[in-house]
């Protein structure tokens, strides 16, 4: 509107007490053209930037989606928190919608329609968050897992494998008993590993640890105990009829054990689990998703980063399968809380803007360039994830992009 004021101030028109009924039509027809030639200039400028194609890798790479299993039932989940969240800053998109609804994914039939959706999109396999502490507590979010997708009928059309996720919760303590993981041996490879459905990496069934320096904990710091334990769960695994143990670690929890857990437990492969574990989200409270992915992948090929990619991912002397995460935005955990502008530690702090599925469908052709550079058998790529809604990472559809970031999977990988 500035301009059309300086048209009038530099205007031959002094006394408007005095203009004919032609005049009045003139300037209020001139007025017109300028307000909608200033609409329609501000509308160009904020036009986004056409998507460019996109050049994808030809080739087969395998595609783990990770799954977060807390979406049960509306009262005894996380659902309650997706639904009150509330956007924090100007154009802060919250509440994030399920374009399925609240649904209770430990029923067959619900978890039956994501294996579908997956399975038609690209995803090979759900590495599911897996936890299971010292008695009295036991096993923790596991009914999506056991009563959902082994429940499903067409639980055969994707593979499924597990993420130990042996951090703290509340006041169950992630570094268990040497008992309670003998335990835990037994107990996967008799409930999961012989699932036709487990996912195998040349034989071997793939378990991932999500922090192995706690894992050396439950031993009391003895890497020679630890070691000794890995070498009974492969031997485990061997008597199970299985040629080995597929022993995954997460970079997150590796910190300065990277060879302790390479040449003591014998770790055949790292990945990561979420970008932001590498790479602090350097603008407050919003960084472009952009940033983000050039952030991690200057990691990747040059060091700078954190928790394991300080030096380039080659310098891993194990493969390391790359990640690509869809956004990052956990704000939806910190309630109601009126000091979120102020607070930095999880789950304060900065989030993912920008992330749009076209962004996120290049980040997944960059990693597949990457990846087709390694042998066969290394071709694996982790996304997060399928449904961290409480960290604003997922692929499930809602009701803003729909199905897009699943079909930016299919586009890149199917």
């Amino acid at each position: 509107m500035n301009l059309i004021f300086l048209k009038l101030n530099n205007g031959p028109i002094r006394n408007p007490l005095v203009w004919t009924g032609t005049k009045c039509i003139i300037f209020l027809c001139t007025v017109w053209v300028l307000i909608l030639t200033s609409c329609r200039s501000s509308v160009e400028s904020i036009d986004p930037e056409p998507e460019l194609p996109i050049d994808i890798p030809e080739g087969d790479v395998s595609v783990a989606a990770y799954y977060f299993p807390n979406w049960g039932p509306v009262a005894e989940s996380e659902w309650q928190l997706i639904k009150f969240a509330k956007p924090r800053f100007n154009g802060h998109q919250q509440p994030k919608v399920p374009l399925w609804g609240y649904e209770n994914e430990n029923e067959p039939a619900v978890m039956s329609k994501k294996i579908e959706a997956a399975a038609s999109h690209g995803i090979d396999a759900f590495i599911f968050d897996w936890y299971y502490f010292d008695q009295p507590h036991g096993k923790y979010l596991y009914k999506a897992l056991e009563e959902g997708f082994l429940g499903a009928d067409n639980n055969t059309d994707i593979k499924f494998a597990l993420m130990w996720c042996n951090h703290d919760v509340g006041n169950m303590k992630g570094a268990v008993t040497p008992g309670t993981f003998t335990d835990i041996m037994d107990y996967i490879i008799e409930k999961y590993f012989k699932h036709p459905s487990y996912w195998l990496i040349d034989g071997c069934p793939y378990f991932s640890i999500y922090q192995i320096h706690t894992f050396i904990e439950t031993f009391g710091g003895d890497v020679q105990k630890a070691a000794e334990a890995i070498g009974l769960f492969r031997s485990k695994v061997k008597a199970a009829g299985f040629k080995d143990l597929h022993l995954n670690g997460v970079l997150f929890g590796l910190n300065n054990y990277m060879d302790v857990a390479v040449n003591s437990l014998k770790v055949n492969s790292t990945t990561s689990y979420v970008w932001i574990h590498h790479n602090a989200l350097p603008s407050f409270p919003a960084t472009k998703y952009e940033v983000a992915v050039d952030q991690y992948f200057r990691s990747v090929k040059n060091g700078g980063g954190a928790n394991g990619l300080e030096k380039p991912a080659t310098s891993i002397p194990v493969p390391y399968h790359l990640n690509v995460s869809m956004g990052w935005d956990s704000s939806p955990r910190c309630g109601n809380a009126s000091d979120w502008m102020q607070r930095r530690d999880y789950p304060y702090g900065a989030v993912i803007t920008d992330n749009t599925p076209y962004l996120f469908k290049k980040a997944l052709a960059e990693a597949k360039k990457i990846t087709m550079e390694k042998p066969p058998g290394e071709r694996i790529i982790t996304i997060n994830s399928w449904n961290e809604w409480g960290e604003g990472s997922y692929l499930e559809p809602d009701t803003q992009n729909e199905m897009k970031y699943l079909k930016a999977v299919r586009d890149v990988f199917k």
